[in-house]
């Protein structure tokens, strides 16, 4: 995985590259936290868009799991580059459209971006916001999580 993502020298294909495969990985999680901290450019995109395609991909992670991605997503919201602002966006929405938990989560979480002050953290906040506060996301959500419910409910 290292030795692709060495070779990344556009959004395509590390969004590609992620979403159909590396996302699938045991070390998933772990490049995570590697490559969101590296300085290279389609690398730090690489971290970031895999918390998206973990997000909507990685049905068994538990919801707390997930959440633990949030905090990196506040920390790189600075980023003024245009392809890693957009990923910390997508990975940002797709953990508030996973559950009405996340949901709540991901709202504070666009909140606290929204007064760091920077021109790509606004960006960020303000169209994440948009979407995750939208009536449709909510009705999305609430009828998920219903039929989760009645799933387990008729379980019993």
């Amino acid at each position: 995985m290292d030795s692709w993502a060495a070779d990344f020298d556009n959004w395509a294909i590390v969004d590609g590259t992620c979403g159909h495969l590396f996302c699938r990985s045991p070390l998933a999680y772990k490049k995570v936290g590697e490559w969101s901290e590296r300085e290279e450019g389609f690398i730090k995109r690489a971290g970031i868009v895999l918390i998206a395609w973990l997000a909507v991909h990685d049905k068994k992670a538990s919801d707390d799991k997930i959440a633990e991605f949030l905090p990196l997503l506040e920390k790189y919201s600075s980023d003024d580059r245009n392809f890693v602002k957009k990923a910390v966006n997508w990975s940002l929405r797709s953990i508030g459209k996973r559950s009405l938990f996340l949901n709540g989560l991901a709202i504070d979480a666009a909140n606290r971006i929204k007064v760091l002050g920077s021109k790509p953290a606004r960006w960020i906040a303000a169209d994440a916001l948009r979407e995750l506060t939208s009536e449709s996301v909510r009705q999305r959500l609430e009828t998920k999580q219903a039929k989760a419910l009645a799933r387990h409910m008729k379980s019993y």
